[in-house]
Order: structure tokens, then sequence, then C-alpha cells
């Protein structure tokens, strides 16, 4: 018969050993005390660059949406959706929708460790705006736009009654990033 070492303890097996780690609250639940440790300030501050003078030859509209949403998956959204936009100031007639998961609520959990998916939503958007204007389309994240129910509109999921996105793969844990509104030829998708 084989011995059984009880005295061998694997920390990372068992019950949830975040929920009675006072470190792991500190991370997710207090924001930093110097917002330069934060890159969501920095991000939202970077210049957006100059759309390209030459545009590029591109397919049809719904080839085009495939790539901006295969573009997206590859650069770390969970979730991207393509709507068009009515009465945009700006004459950018398509929004562009991406969602990363979230472990945690990024309104609920201030701290660095549940700001995450705000910075992955964040750079995902950045940088797909950067690649349409490198195709020498307008491209740029904005905030004034309720990206909850422009993802509604996308069909990522619905609003529950407080107002938060619940989709099929990921229920409510789920964060709509900084929408990006273009004039690159899309088909809402």
């Amino acid at each position: 018969m084989a011995s059984r070492p009880d005295w061998l303890k694997i920390p990372w097996l068992g019950a949830d050993r975040r929920r009675h780690d006072p470190y792991w609250d500190f991370f997710i639940s207090t924001p930093p005390a110097d917002r330069a440790n934060s890159m969501l300030d920095v991000i939202r501050n970077a210049p957006e660059g100059n759309v390209f003078p030459t545009r590029a030859d591109l397919h049809s509209p719904e080839v085009t949406a495939s790539h901006v949403k295969e573009m997206a998956s590859y650069l770390g959204a969970d979730l991207v959706g393509i709507i068009r936009l009515d009465d945009d100031d700006a004459g950018n007639p398509f929004a562009v929708v991406c969602a990363v998961r979230a472990d945690y609520d990024p309104h609920e959990a201030p701290g660095i460790g549940g700001q995450v998916p705000v910075q992955n939503g964040l750079f995902v958007t950045f940088v797909l705006s950067a690649w349409i204007r490198e195709l020498g389309f307008r491209a740029s994240m904005t905030t004034s736009l309720d990206g909850a129910r422009l993802a509604v509109a996308a069909k990522l999921g619905t609003l529950d009654r407080t107002g938060k996105l619940v989709t099929a793969e990921y229920g409510t844990r789920v964060h709509v990033a900084d929408v990006i509104r273009t004039d690159l030829p899309l088909a809402a998708a």
C-alpha cells in the first residue's frame, strides 16, 4: 500500500485562495495612490496619429468587416460587433464595438487588478483605430457613446435591469471598451 504524504499541501489546488488573501483584495479593490501607475490615462491621452493619405484598396464591406473583427480578436477582444451610426456628428457612419472578458467589474474594483479589462480594451481599440487610419480612413476612440447599448445593437448581448451588458459567452463578466467611430466602409454585423 502506497503512503500518501498528508504533509504536502499544494496551495493552488482546492478552494479559491483569492478570497482569503489580503494582498489580492488590496490589488483588486484599492486604486493606485499615484495615477502614473495606471496605463489608462497614458493610453487615452496618447495622440491618435494621422490618417494615411492614400486609401487602401478594399474588398467588399462584408470582407472588410470580417478583417476588422479578426484583427480585434487577434489584439485581444473577446467579442466584436459593427453597427451603423445614423446621427454621428463627425460624419463617421460606422462604430466598432469591442468587449473583453472581465473577472471583476471595473466600476466596482478600482484597483490595478480590477482595471485590467479596461487596459486590455483600451489597447485593442487604440491599436485597431491606428490600423484603420493606416488603411487611409478616419477612426477615433470615444467615451461619449454608450458602449453597452451599442453592444446590444451589434447583437453582442442584452442589457439587464441595471444597464449592464449580459452576453451568452460570459454573462455579466464582460467590459465594453471605448467605441471606435470610423468612415471605413463596413457591413454592420
